[in-house]
């Protein structure tokens, strides 16, 4: 789960990182209020948003004096926001942060992340902050520097100096850096974070150290003791699809393609994506109705499927262990009948009962296609999408 940059700095703060001050509105007289609180010749005003990228893209604006700021936040509130990361999607607008503007001197990046690879979690910093970093680790790897912890370790002192010496950070400045470096890892650790990047980390010329932004995401699987975290949703930020598959319990995520797929089991379904790929298809979405496959998540999960625009055909692969292939194939019956089934649907059912399934999906009376296997069912539904 994602959260906005305010809401971000609000969680590090209270592990010791130093942010700027700041407030959030929704409305745009609310800007008087948090001007004259802050009391700053200059302010910065930020879109809030889950996308990187605004600064290229107008959403973030240094403003001088209370007119400008409430002009810039009249305009921002409500607008259409297009990043680098929105793709060819719009985000709108529907609350600002104004915060105080720092007078930068050094722009640094920092980034605590979990590391698939051994368990444990990696740290990536760069003297080259306040840039794209892919950018930066493709044209200059050797200013990345990375610190590897495993599992169950911390970032103690001596791994907070070393970096703040590969940051070329020297004296109190240095000290002040691994403060707040400590503060940011022990927050993604205690906030069961799966990611938390700063970027910039600044070093002002008063001689501070500043996280003038911050992204922030966490297990979805950690919310259930992270209530804080979990209330801090903002619905608007999410594919109404997605929405209305998590109140199912189900694994589904938008993508760009028009082939519809609900797999039980992650590693079906990205085999299925793959061999979907392999024969020329894109796959419209990642759907995973796991092991408790009912027949009634089973029409709910086809039923969402359905109702993105974007998909033009339904591949379903299910195995039928504990459930039996007789009652998925009811329930895709009777969720055909809801819906007015008028898209391509393949089936390839294996398991328990597959016999029963594949005759009560052949007499539906519906455009569904029975097959026996995971290949042909792949081109079987690539095929009839093309020809729609």
């Amino acid at each position: 789960m994602d959260i906005h940059e305010y809401q971000a700095k609000q969680l590090l703060a209270k592990f010791g990182v130093n942010i700027p001050a700041g407030e959030i509105i929704y409305q745009p007289h609310e800007a008087v209020t948090v001007t004259s609180w802050l009391n700053e010749e200059e302010v910065m005003v930020k879109a809030q948003v889950h996308a990187g990228g605004r600064g290229k893209s107008g959403g973030i604006k240094k403003c001088t004096g209370q007119e400008e700021v409430v002009e810039t936040v009249e305009k921002m509130i409500g607008m259409k926001l297009k990043t680098p990361q929105t793709g060819d999607k719009q985000k709108t607008v529907t609350r600002v942060y104004i915060e105080k503007a720092h007078n930068i001197q050094t722009e640094l990046y920092f980034c605590v992340l979990v590391d698939r690879e051994t368990g444990g979690n990696t740290i990536i910093t760069s003297k080259k902050g306040g840039m794209d970093i892919e950018k930066v680790a493709e044209n200059d790897p050797d200013s990345i520097f990375k610190v590897k912890l495993s599992p169950g370790n911390k970032l103690l002192n001596h791994h907070a100096r070393t970096i703040s010496y590969e940051l070329g950070l020297k004296g109190a400045v240095a000290k002040k850096a691994q403060k707040n470096l400590i503060g940011i890892y022990n927050a993604f650790e205690k906030l069961d974070a799966a990611m938390i990047e700063i970027n910039p980390l600044a070093v002002t010329k008063e001689g501070e150290v500043v996280a003038l932004d911050c992204k922030a995401s966490f297990d979805d699987n950690a919310l259930y003791r992270q209530r804080q975290i979990a209330d801090m949703k903002d619905e608007n930020e999410y594919d109404p699809l997605e929405l209305e598959a998590a109140r199912h319990d189900l694994n589904y995520v938008k993508l760009d393609g028009n082939i519809g797929l609900m797999v039980n089991g992650a590693g079906l379904s990205m085999a299925t994506m793959d061999i979907i790929k392999f024969y020329g298809g894109e796959a419209a979405n990642f759907m995973d109705v796991a092991g408790a496959a009912t027949p009634q998540r089973v029409a709910a999960a086809f039923k969402l499927i359905y109702r993105d625009s974007d998909v033009k055909g339904i591949l379903i692969n299910i195995f039928g262990g504990m459930m039996r292939c007789n009652d998925i194939a009811q329930g895709l019956v009777d969720a055909s009948k809801e819906v007015g089934l008028d898209k391509p649907l393949v089936v390839r059912l294996e398991g328990t009962n597959v016999e029963m399934g594949m005759d009560i999906l052949k007499n539906s009376g519906f455009p569904i296609t029975p097959v026996p296997t995971m290949e042909q069912a792949a081109k079987e539904i690539v095929e009839l999408v093309k020809k729609n």
